[in-house]
């Protein structure tokens, strides 16, 4: 939830890290992406398949040697932007005359912030001894994405690659030892690999003396696209390939490989049986059909790239299907079980087990691969076959309801705290969150081999939906649930090993409470490799503590911290801080947890990021007793160009009293005084409250670095505009009301008190503030254009969903279905009020966008729908792009694009900013104004019930990372 209210920060701050909370654990906290990485940095990314570049919708695109239009000057870099140069570079928008032709860039003060080097991303070695520096290159071109690859069951594989399609890479592996004095020693490069080699899926050795990696080198060759598993000596830096024989290649569908113990690894490889992939059948073997028969009730959101037919589940079967091969360092090699499709490896704590997750047939043509039939089973870590713990069947059926999860045993994992004990939680409602039960959920235990007739072990009852668990030992570990519903999350103290110890409820709150968050408990790296909750001893102190980290949010913004934690009496002490003057800080890791057993407060070693407005993200390591800092980066700014830009969150109020905050953006050098009011954007993502003093809440800090990613609507700093960032656009609920029930008029007046704002600081002219937003906040552009044209002079959406009626079971957090808040799925969608929009709305979206809910004809029927109503609007589909844009084309294409908009509908604009200023809200979205026309066509979507049938829910999960 908190993420979805972050959204706009993918734009600013792009970072492979998520969103920590207690119900989100990291699962290997040792490997700290620490720098934020460019958008393609995520592992399960998804690409377009090439044969459709003979049906793109642009068949006059220009090679790609036609992006021969830069400029070759460079940009600024004495950390301000003149007036007259962002003049000057607007100058390159104003020929119209190839605007359908070829791919553009923006001007050199834009482009030059884009195309800057990526920092490195880090990881710590288990012993916290030593750093890698994992480096990157930049943006990819556009050819990485027009790789051929097949979409199957709801994921994208590149069958040159046999993995993921469009996986990112790092560059090269750069090794330093962490000297006594916390700096760091020179480097050791990791080599012995190919030249150009690709290098996914760093892994430390559970005893730090080696790496893991794949590599894959000629993309265009069949046999060496294919990723071979690799092993580096952490001292010398020397690699060599882990297999022998160059026949062996990793499949890196699903999961990839694990450490067993020091010197064996269990990889997924390519079986050597496997042959050509199967043919399609010219001729089909019968009709495609799906049966409900037994009239079950089965509601699933709108999905893409799903199984078809036969054919498509031997395709997927073909690439998904692992031969397992235990390898060791020395060479020796043993095939471990049958081949399967296997989706994950989890070794036990002690090294002597392996779960071990696959799926099965009956596959389902509805719905992706996260709920095909699942088979969990443990083996020996020498390949024996134990036991079988759970084979789910297909679960088609879970409800649409938030909260609502598959039946049977889910969340199957081991203790951190134990050598090989394994829990999991079972369901009490059926899967159904509208179910009313009590317990809701019930939590087991039980040894990896039982004893004949032992049974599991309840270790705790739940009336919400469970949320995980942090070990710490036999008498303390921490268990999280919550309701999405209510927003209710629960922390609770249990005492695993001691059944006479009561559990007792340690925090209860609302999750949109920011102010109360007490913070999460710091974990510590066992000897086993695992990460349980760190236990302190405080001198002579007899007190039981631990650490709590939170983000520290108050009503003048974020100020982290650092708790020591009294478990038994709940007293805390503030033992670090973030500075709050000028420095925004933030506790990374614990790096003192080397040894077993309890840590000494005064021994404690902590590792920090730091930074300001204009200062970038650096690390330090902050040792006890004295809080010595020592900075262990030292990074670049990325953007010298705006290194001396203005930042400040302000504070305003709408009409119905709700406090909203937003960060306020100004061009290095401006002066409102001096200057006059500047062309403003504004670009924000709405979220869903249930409090108006939750919503009222300041998120965020004002000393944050001003992160720039590829897309971010900052990059219109350069050019001299005032960026309004985030405005928060709170769609409120309380108690029983549905928020999306008055979603427009809250809509609207949240953009009217924040447009209200920047006028009243005389930064912004009235005339000339623009708005925009990516998937949700598009389509919250949009209906901003058609419920409050006085507001602004023009929009900019992307990747956005426009029609409601075409996500029926639900989209973003609402759960009820089109039947049953028909009114609300109408009233929301700005297809429906077409007809009002009369500023100009440029529609940006990639061609091959495979989110839930914002399938590319979202954009394509809008764009026929303002067309047709004489709109002023422009369609640029980007070919090969999914959700997110990836390649250097596209990006420089959606700046030059945005860049033109801005241009000539924003900075140019003279018309009357209030000349379509509808008499009331609620006068321009009564019912009376959608006519019998329009309700014809929400029913029908707009299109057949096949092409309905195709859309999809906004889902904004980040991926996981490509280590």
């Amino acid at each position: 939830y908190q993420s979805m209210m972050r959204m706009h920060k993918l734009y600013h701050r792009l970072t492979l890290l998520s969103l920590s909370s207690p119900l989100s654990l990291p699962s290997n906290p040792s490997l700290l992406p620490l720098a934020p990485p460019l958008p393609f940095t995520l592992r399960y990314r998804t690409a377009a398949n090439f044969a459709l570049m003979s049906t793109s919708r642009f068949s006059n695109l220009a090679p790609l040697a036609a992006v021969s239009t830069e400029d070759s000057a460079g940009g600024a870099s004495n950390g301000s932007v003149s007036s007259s140069s962002a003049a000057d570079t607007f100058n390159q928008y104003e020929d119209d005359s190839t605007l359908g032709v070829g791919y553009r860039v923006p001007p050199p003060v834009i482009r030059d912030i884009v195309d800057a080097p990526p920092v490195p991303a880090l990881t710590f070695s288990p012993h916290r001894d030593k750093i890698i520096f994992l480096k990157r290159r930049a943006l990819p071109p556009l050819t990485e994405l027009a790789r051929p690859e097949e979409k199957l069951a709801g994921i994208r594989i590149d069958g040159h690659c046999n993995s993921r399609s469009r996986m990112s890479f790092y560059t090269g592996l750069g090794i330093h030892q962490i000297l006594p004095d916390g700096t760091l020693g020179p480097e050791v490069e990791v080599r012995g690999f190919p030249e150009g080699a690709k290098i996914n899926f760093v892994t430390w050795s559970p005893d730090a003396r080696h790496l893991s990696f794949s590599i894959r080198v000629n993309e265009e060759d069949n046999n060496t696209s294919k990723l071979r598993v690799w092993i580096a000596d952490v001292e010398t830096g020397n690699a060599r390939p882990l297999f022998q024989s160059p026949d062996v290649h990793l499949n890196a569908v699903f999961e990839n490989y694990v450490w067993v113990d020091n010197s064996t690894l269990l990889v997924c490889t390519i079986p050597s049986t496997r042959g050509a992939p199967p043919k399609k059948p010219l001729v089909p073997g019968g009709p495609k059909i799906q049966s409900n028969e037994m009239k079950n009730v089965i509601q699933v959101r709108t999905y893409q790239d799903l199984l078809k037919d036969e054919y498509d589940e031997d395709l997927f079967d073909y690439y998904a299907t692992s031969q397992l091969v235990l390898a060791s360092l020395d060479g020796t090699t043993k095939n471990f079980g049958p081949p399967a499709v296997y989706t994950s490896l989890d070794p036990s704590p002690d090294e002597k087990y392996i779960m071990i997750n696959s799926l099965h047939r009956p596959y389902s043509f509805i719905a992706p691969c996260g709920i095909f039939p699942k088979k969990v089973e443990l083996w020996s870590a020498d390949g024996k076959f134990i036991r079988e713990l759970c084979d789910l069947p297909l679960a088609e059926d879970i409800p649409i309801t938030s909260n609502s999860v598959r039946k049977g045993m889910r969340s199957i994992n081991w203790r951190a705290d134990k050598p090989s004990t394994l829990y999991w939680v079972e369901t009490q409602d059926g899967g159904d969150a509208k179910v009313e039960v009590s317990p809701r959920d019930i939590i087991y235990s039980q040894p990896a081999e039982p004893l004949e007739g032992e049974q599991p072990v309840i270790l705790h009852k739940l009336d919400l939906r469970y949320g995980g668990i942090s070990w710490c030992d036999d008498s303390l570990a921490f268990v999280y649930e919550s309701w999405f519903k209510t927003r209710r999350i629960r922390t609770w103290v249990i005492s695993p090993g001691s059944e006479d110890v009561p559990p007792r409820i340690l925090f209860d709150r609302s999750s949109e409470d920011v102010y109360s968050d007490p913070g999460s408990p710091m974990l510590r790296r066992t000897q086993a490799g695992t990460y349980v909750i760190a236990k302190i001893k405080k001198g002579g102190d007899e007190g039981r503590y631990i650490l709590l980290k939170g983000s520290g949010a108050t009503p003048e913004g974020n100020i982290p911290f650092l708790d020591l934690f009294d478990i038994h009496t709940g007293n805390k002490e503030r033992i670090w801080e973030s500075d709050k003057e000028k420095y925004f800080e933030t506790v990374v890791a614990l790096m003192s947890d080397q040894e077993e057993g309890d840590l000494q407060l005064d021994r404690l070693k902590i590792l920090i990021s730091k930074e300001s407005k204009t200062e970038n993200t650096q690390y330090y390591f902050v040792s006890w007793p004295d809080a010595k800092r020592v900075k262990v980066t030292n990074f670049p700014h990325p953007y010298p160009q705006l290194a001396s830009l203005q930042k400040e969150m302000i504070r305003y109020q709408r009409k119905d009293g709700v406090q909203l905050t937003a960060t306020l953006y100004l061009p290095p050098g401006y002066n409102p005084s001096t200057d006059g009011p500047l062309p403003c954007l504004v670009w924000s993502y709405p979220g869903e409250f249930k409090s108006k003093d939750a919503a009222s809440q300041v998120r965020g800090s004002p000393n944050e670095f001003a992160g720039i990613g590829s897309t971010s609507p900052l990059l219109w700093l350069a050019q001299r505009f005032a960026i309004l960032s985030g405005p928060t656009i709170p769609i409120i609920g309380e108690g029983k009301e549905e928020a999306n029930d008055s979603y427009v008029e809250q809509l609207v007046a949240s953009a009217e008190a924040a447009v209200e704002e920047v006028i009243r600081r005389g930064v912004a002219h009235p005339k000339k503030i623009a708005v925009g937003g990516h998937s949700y906040g598009a389509f919250m552009t949009a209906n901003l254009l058609a419920h409050a044209p006085h507001l602004f002079c023009c929009g900019i959406a992307r990747s956005g969903a426009y029609n409601r009626t075409l996500t029926p079971f639900g989209f973003q957090n609402e759960d009820r279905t089109l039947w049953e808040a028909t009114n609300t799925y109408v009233e929301m969608s700005p297809f429906m009020s077409a007809s009002k929009i009369k500023k100009p709305i440029l529609l940006i979206h990639g061609e091959e966008d495979n989110n839930p809910g914002t399938l590319t004809m979202q954009s394509d029927r809008f764009f026929s729908a303002l067309k047709g109503h004489g709109a002023l609007c422009r369609l640029v589909i980007l070919p090969y792009e999914s959700h997110g844009y990836s390649s250097r084309e596209s990006i420089m294409h959606v700046l030059w694009e945005t860049g033109r908009w801005l241009h000539k509908y924003c900075v140019s604009n003279t018309s009357d900013a209030g000349e379509d200023h509808p008499s009331t809200v609620k006068d321009n979205i009564s019912k009376g104004t959608i006519d019998a026309e329009s309700k014809v066509a929400a029913a029908s979507g707009g299109g057949s019930k096949e092409e309905c049938d195709l859309e999809h829910e906004e889902s904004h999960s980040l991926p996981r990372s490509s280590l």
